[in-house]
């Protein structure tokens, strides 16, 4: 230990510098630094030139003098002696002034003495903190080749007698830096802090380490080749040495240095810290083993294409297969068998050629005598497997199950079969060939009496079940029955007969089982790991089966309901465990598909769960009141999910269940997480069962829970504020007349929770919960408050000014708003309106929202109190909340307009004219539809009803069509997007049907505008769509000259007043159906040039017309469509298929079957018409068909097989249609269709034809549309029957779409990005086949030559492929796959690959989850 410094164990990277010498301690001559003796200078950071250490300091300069610096300024390096140096000039004289110019340009900082540590570097002088070069950057240092002196080799070398220097500093002279000038400087700065490295201060080794550590980890840094070998021998050299954290640090230098020194070099690494392992030394055989992992670690991926890696990998493998062989020392063993590992993870395939060789070196370790060795070895081969080739595995396996089969020992047995669910747990798809062999033999070692070798056996079947679900399919039952079987075993304890136990008094059993338990602990006991692997694999089984889910309810829930009893906990965890995912596999999967469809077989577990119910409960309640805390939180967690997949279920249970709940809460032993735990299963109680259950209880329930709102700890106030909340709703449901009476709780629930709502100084979940919670109880009870209530309000219109709280409180004063209690709110409201009104200016969405619920909910309910300034400060900010860019808030700002012109009719006279400007500009917008829609049309007929003159019919009518009207005649170009137009009409519709008396003349009026031949279109188009919409609720049969209007303008030149008049004949038949109908369909026989037009009125006329006014006129329709049905025209086609499905809805029993007939038509035309047809007559909405459709939609999905290649199309559009919209149709059919829909996404050679385009030539493929079709539903049924697909089956499907045209690969990389969160173990197993697609299509290169759409093409594809990669990389597991390690780090290494995945994956932390994933 040398004297002078502390051992520097605490000192980090940053905090270099030795410590500072005591003022008393005597110094060690100036010249004399390094010495042991003497304690270091006092701010090494930086070396002089070596150069100048010899002499004492820099030649003088032919200009005026520098002064030399009389004490070293930095570094470890020697400083001048007393006198300065030959040549320098007296001490302690201060240099010229003129001589600052020379001094700031030449680099050299000079300082009087004492100050010298002090001085920070001149701004110009190069020497920043960290580098510890004396030069400035990209300039050569004094003394270089650069800069007139000698060439520096290894820096520059000090010959006996003290080389000499140049005298001119570079800087002098400024000259073009180049490389080699560069490099010397590196060169010479590293030699000086190798010299450093070799002195006998530690601290000096530290830092100099460290400085050289800082150095390589710069990009720009280039070492030549003899301050290379330098640097490799010293830092060897110093792992080597006497001080523990030196050691580290050089460990540390070699991760950085290997990609900066040539190949050989990392080699002399390699081979020393190889040699070092072998060492009789610990302490170096443990830092070289880290020295090897961190060189490994940071040896360049073999995508670089770099070999250094691979000859690096053999050396390093080579000399530790020989340490491993040679089982001398242990702990060398299991280090090497450690590095090993680390390599064959990362760099598995680089080492192709040594496999055989680590396998026949790994494979006697199996038996080793040493359990860690075994263990390593295992993990090994693990590695070893993700990689190896087909014969080597093949080799592993044979030799496993030839182990296995002689048995030599139970203990080798016992690591052979736990080698096995290693490999399988790694490489688990390529185990899945050998099962067969496998399964056999482990399921005969179940039987062998030995509790380990029996836990190692269910380990094994957990992998082989989670890795190879396929492959384990027919062993599935075998392995159940080995697990119900020994989830019981417990050979050394008697459970005692329970129907005794019940009869007992529950306390005195209580404590006998209590002793039974010490009596029977045995140490040595070790059956509890059997019952454990036992219940684990269960799990696996149960999470990963869900079509199995009935059989496991008849065979497999009553035996762990029987264990529920078990005495071990973790083996009681684990039960648990399996029973919550047998449970949440009967979770009725929520999507947003309807699930109203006819009961399916999915309602059978659920039943057979419902009679299940009280077994369970039995089961559990007596364990709520035991001592041990994890079996409570067992039971309330198994609770909780029951409560949520089956609502209601635990009704009759709830006097035997509320004891338990009450104990865990008020046990003073309960720990937080207890308490949480009860009280969010009280919740879930709470809200999924009737109130009137939970009547009789309320006396004790109430006490615990209110305590909890007190209690210290905020997680648990919060949660029992929530449990509170929905307890005042069960108290007093407002909803139904109850006969509970629930004053005299109201003393204890309000003080409680009015605590909290006052407290400003707690967790802001509280606050909010609490303010929700008052909202509650004042909506339920305020009455019951009498002189509490005003006192608390006062406290809501505090929290309403507070920024943080005001969202809850808006929203629980639109509770308290619509409580049928009528509270009296006219306290708050004058200082409270104003508040709600400047919240509308907030920048806040939600908040904008719920404010104007809240004043909506206001101005219905408390109008009486509501002054007229009050309004208007809440009418001034409308306008601005008026706009296309948020029509939600458009919406319902319009419906809080509504409800204004209903209550207070006055105030909308003053209603300015901005708010309606703002409304015409929204209703002529082209974003407008649905819900604001409606809620405009609504507000325009409230507001004719309010009588104001400035907002008569006529005044709104001149408003809404004028855009239209000025277009056409000033020449204007005030064009509106098409739906603008039928916004339009729709609003005319809906004025004309608030002010019947006036709508006569309109539609004269419009008649008018459609006849004249001085209207533009624009007007016309308006003209139709208005008394289309105007006839759909009156009756126009009075305009005598209507129809031959609209068939005029059947023959218009504009194509949108076509279809304008062909949407209004069919909605005014809809008014009328006796006198247009037949016209319609005369029209459609007689008119072959207008049919097409004429069957889209017709088509208007079936989707809008009620049932049961169409019966009548049925089979004159059906008729004329099924003479079109051929049609060679497919537009026409669509059309007439449309009205066949919408007409078969009106009658079903007897359309069907005749749309069945038709499917065995010798016409193609025919057959596909049908087939799109029945597409039609699919709706997300329950309807009578449904149960028709189910019985025959497999007749139809048979045309998936038709030899026509459009009718093949349809139908696949009829099955998406299905999958989607009601996927309980064809669940049940997927074994027989998928073979034709898989098949269907083939390509096919014979569709591909060359098409000849002048000197070009061009691929048409023909079977695109048809892939396409097939690739739609296989995304679509990924989203609806993902339980009844076999994932495996249908990936080598999404593989080939990889590979295929733009189109479906752009939806296959949608499939596989959807397919990593659905399934992630199955695409986990085919990483390596769909890694290659998305490598070839992220690196494809356009042509130089190409148009831009194909550059725009392909970077849509690179964008999308590099989602599917985010996608895989969020799946568990995933950095174990070489393919996907080798794949990340190219894309890390390519600047454009890695600023597209940045990219990527900004856009994908900035979408809200659900919508993440799903972008098509």
């Amino acid at each position: 230990m040398e004297r002078g410094a502390p051992q520097p164990a605490s000192r980090t990277a940053r905090d270099l510098g030795p410590p500072r010498r005591a003022a008393a301690e005597p110094g060690p001559p100036l010249g004399r630094t390094g010495d042991a003796a003497g304690s270091p200078p006092r701010c090494p950071r930086r070396p002089l030139p070596p150069a100048e250490e010899k002499h004492g300091g820099p030649e003088p300069l032919q200009r005026p003098p520098v002064r030399p610096p009389p004490r070293a300024y930095h570094g470890g390096g020697g400083g001048s002696g007393p006198r300065g140096g030959p040549g320098g000039e007296r001490p302690g004289l201060a240099p010229p002034r003129s001589s600052d110019v020379a001094r700031r340009r030449s680099g050299t900082q000079t300082a009087p003495p004492r100050l010298r540590a002090r001085v920070p570097p001149a701004p110009g002088s190069g020497r920043c903190p960290r580098s510890a070069g004396g030069a400035p950057p990209g300039r050569p240092a004094p003394g270089t080749a650069a800069s007139g002196g000698r060439p520096a080799g290894g820096g520059l070398r000090a010959t006996g007698g003290g080389a000499t220097p140049a005298p001119v500093p570079a800087a002098i002279f400024p000259r073009s830096p180049s490389a080699a000038a560069a490099m010397a400087s590196v060169s010479y700065h590293i030699s000086s802090l190798l010299e450093k490295m070799t002195s006998t201060d530690k601290d000096f080794r530290f830092m100099a380490t460290n400085d050289l550590m800082m150095e390589l980890q710069k990009d720009s840094i280039k070492l030549d080749e003899d301050s290379e070998k330098k640097v490799v021998k010293m830092l060897l050299k110093l792992l080597e040495d006497k001080n523990g954290e030196v050691q580290n640090l050089a460990v540390k230098c070699l991760g950085p240095l290997v990609g900066k020194v040539k190949e050989y070099q990392v080699e002399t690494i390699v081979d020393t810290l190889c040699t070092n392992m072998l060492s009789d030394k610990e302490q170096l055989r443990d830092i070289s083993s880290i020295g090897l992992k961190t060189v490994i670690a940071e040896l360049p991926p073999a995508s670089t294409g770099s070999t250094m890696t691979a000859n690096v990998c053999k050396k390093i493998t080579a000399q530790l297969t020989g340490a491993i062989g040679k089982q001398e020392d242990v702990s060398v063993q299991l280090e090497a068998l450690d590095i090993l590992s680390d390599m064959l993870s990362r760099l598995g395939g680089t080492l192709y050629s040594f496999h055989s060789s680590i396998l026949n070196c790994l494979l006697p370790q199996l038996t080793s005598p040493r359990l860690a060795v075994r263990k390593r070895a295992i993990i090994a081969l693990g590695h070893l497997v993700l990689t190896c080739s087909g014969s080597i595995f093949s080799e592993l396996t044979e030799h496993l199950l030839t182990e296995l089969k002689r048995n030599e020992s139970t203990s080798t047995t016992r690591t052979y079969i736990q080698c096995v669910a290693g490999i399988s747990r790694q490489a688990g798809h390529r185990i899945g060939e050998h099962l067969e062999k496998i399964i056999p033999l482990i399921v005969q070692y179940c039987n062998v009496e030995d509790d380990e070798l029996r836990e190692y056996c269910f380990q094994a079947f957990e992998s082989f079940v989670r890795r190879c679900p396929k492959e384990m399919d027919p062993h599935i039952p075998n392995v159940m029955g080995l697990c119900l079987k020994y989830i019981t075993f417990d050979p050394n304890y008697n459970y005692d007969n329970e129907e005794e136990e019940e009869m007992m008094d529950t306390e005195n059993g209580e404590d006998e089982e209590q002793e039974s338990d010490d009596e029977y602990s045995d140490d040595d006991d070790i059956s509890w790991k059997v019952r454990r692997s036992a219940a684990k694999c269960l799990e696996a089984i149960v999470s990963s089966r869900h079509d199995l889910l009935q059989d496991f309810y008849r065979t497999l829930s009553p035996v762990l309901i029987s264990r529920f009893k078990e005495r071990e906990e973790n083996v009681k965890a684990d039960i648990f465990s399996a029973y919550i995912s047998l449970l949440k596999q009967t979770l009725p999967t929520q999507s947003w598909l309807p699930t109203s469809d006819a009961p399916g077989k999915d309602d059978i577990p659920l039943t057979m769960l419902r009679n299940q119910v009280p077994n369970i409960v039995k089961a559990l309640h007596k364990q709520l009141k035991e001592k041990s805390i994890k079996s409570r939180q067992g039971c309330f967690s198994l609770l909780t999910e029951l409560a949520n997949v089956l609502p209601g279920c635990l009704a009759d249970h709830i006097p035997a269940l509320i004891p338990g709940v009450v104990f865990s809460l008020a046990d003073k032993s309960s720990s937080s997480n207890m308490r949480i735990d009860t009280l969010s299963f009280l919740h879930v109680l709470l809200c999924n069962h009737q109130p009137e259950v939970f009547h009789p209880h309320i006396k004790s329930l109430l006490p615990p829970v209110v305590t909890c709102i007190g209690d210290p700890f905020y997680k648990i106030t919060s949660e029992a504020l929530l449990v509170t909340q929905q307890l005042v709703k069960v108290i007093r449901p407002l909803d139904k007349s109850c006969a509970f009476d629930a004053k005299p709780y109201v003393k204890d629930l309000f003080p409680g929770t009015l605590k909290r709502l006052k407290a400003a100084d707690i967790d802001q979940e509280v606050k909010e919960r609490a303010i929700s919670c008052m909202g509650q109880i004042i909506y339920s009870l305020g009455d019951h408050l009498s002189t509490d209530l005003q006192p608390t309000l006062k406290i809501f219109l505090e929290r309403l000014k507070n920024e943080i709280t005001r969202l809850t409180t808006v929203k629980a004063l639109t509770l308290i708003a619509s409580s049928p209690l009528k509270i009296d709110l006219r306290p708050i409201l004058g200082e409270g309106f104003p508040i709600l009104a400047s919240f509308l200016r907030k920048n806040q969405r939600a908040l904008k929202l719920s404010t104007l619920t809240a004043l909506d909910v206001l101005v219905k309910n408390y109008s009486d109190s509501l002054k007229p300034a009050m309004i208007e400060s809440v009418l001034v900010e409308l306008p601005a909340l008026i706009t296309e860019n948020d029509m939600h808030v458009s919406q319902v700002a319009i419906v809080f307009l509504t409800t204004l012109a209903q209550v207070y009719p006055s105030c909308v006279s003053k209603l300015s004219g901005s708010v309606l400007a703002e409304i015409f500009q929204l209703v002529h917008s082209p974003l407008l539809q649905g819900g604001a829609l409606s809620a405009i049309m609504d507000f325009f007929q409230a507001l004719l009803l309010t009588k104001t003159a400035t907002t008569g019919y006529s005044e709104l009518m001149r408003q809404l069509t004028a855009p239209i009207h000025s277009s056409g005649s000033a020449g204007e170009s005030v064009t509106l997007h098409k739906q603008a137009y039928y916004s339009v009409a729709k609003c005319v519709a809906a004025l004309s049907s608030a002010c019947p008396k006036e709508a006569a003349a309109v539609v004269t009026q419009f008649i008018q505008d459609v006849k004249s031949p001085k209207s533009s279109p624009a007007v016309k188009v308006l003209a139709f769509l208005s008394l289309a919409e105007m006839g759909r609720t009156m009756n126009l049969s009075a305009q005598r000259e209507l129809k031959t209007v609209i068939l005029e303008a059947f023959t218009s030149p504009s194509e949108e007043v076509k279809s304008a008049a062909s949407y209004a004949l069919g909605n005014i038949s809809v008014g009328n159906l006796q006198e247009y109908l037949p016209f319609m369909l005369k029209e459609i026989g007689s008119q072959p040039k207008r049919q097409y037009l004429l069957l889209h009125s017709l088509k208007e006329v079936i989707s809008s017309s009620p049932a049961n006014s169409l019966k009548p006129y049925v089979e004159d329709i059906w008729a004329l469509l099924f003479k079109h049905c051929e049609c060679p025209e497919e537009g026409t086609r669509n059309v007439v298929a449309e009205c066949l499905g919408k007409l078969t809805l009106v009658n079903p029993s007897e359309l069907l079957p005749r749309l069945k007939k038709q499917l065995s038509s010798d016409s193609p035309h025919a057959r596909s018409t049908v087939v799109t047809a029945v597409k039609f007559t699919i709706a997300d909405q329950p309807q009578p068909v449904d149960a028709l459709l189910r019985g025959c939609i497999g007749d139809f999905l048979k045309t998936l097989q038709d030899p026509d290649l459009n009718v093949r199309r349809v139908a696949l559009a009829m099955f998406n249609s299905a999958a989607h919209n009601k996927p309980s149709l064809i669940r049940d059919l997927l074994d027989a269709v998928l073979p034709s829909l898989y098949n269907e996404t083939k390509v096919r050679r014979e569709l591909i034809r060359e098409v000849e385009m002048g000197p070009f030539k061009h691929t048409v493929d023909d079977g695109l549309d048809v892939r396409k079709a097939a690739f739609e539903c296989m995304y679509t049924l990924l989203e609806s029957c993902l339980d009844r697909l076999d994932i495996y089956e249908y990936l080598n499907h999404v593989e080939d779409g990889l590979k295929d045209h733009y189109d479906i690969r752009m939806l296959t990389f949608l499939m596989l990005a959807r397919l990593s969160t659905l399934c992630p173990g199955a695409v986990l197993q085919r990483l390596e086949t769909l890694i290659e697609p998305l490598r070839a299509t992220c690196s494809t290169k356009v042509k130089a030559g190409s148009v831009k759409q194909e550059f725009e093409k392909q970077d849509e594809l690179k964008r999308s492929a590099m989602r599917a990669v985010a996608a895989l990389l969020t799946i568990p597991e995933v950095e174990k796959s070489p393919a996907m390690a080798e794949f990340s780090s190219q894309i890390r290494s390519n600047p454009e690959m890695a600023s597209l995945f940045e990219s990527i994956q900004k856009d994908s932390a900035s979408l809200p989850a659900s919508e993440s994933m799903d972008m098509s």
